[in-house]
């Protein structure tokens, strides 16, 4: 096996599939505040000077909030699209 495989099994694998759920949140959560608070930041204040700084404390705040709720929503969503599907 070469190292890179190595090194790719062991981040991709790392984490338990009982964890899946979590990890999803997490990233989803992650990556959606991470735009939204950018754009609500650019719109906000504009290319400033400390821009980023702006950004990436919105941000933080945004996911610490989003987290959670991803948790909470997405059982939900699930049973609610599962409603809307029709049954073969």
């Amino acid at each position: 096996m070469s190292p890179i495989q190595t090194l790719e099994e062991c981040i991709l694998k790392m984490f338990p599939k009982k964890y899946a759920p979590v990890l999803f949140g997490l990233i989803l959560s992650g990556l959606m505040s991470f735009l939204v608070a950018g754009i609500s930041t650019v719109r906000g204040t504009g290319l400033v000077d400390g821009f980023f700084s702006i950004w990436i404390s919105a941000w933080l705040m945004a996911w610490a909030v989003a987290f959670p709720v991803v948790l909470i929503v997405a059982p939900l969503t699930r049973k609610f699209v599962e409603k809307l599907i029709a049954k073969d």
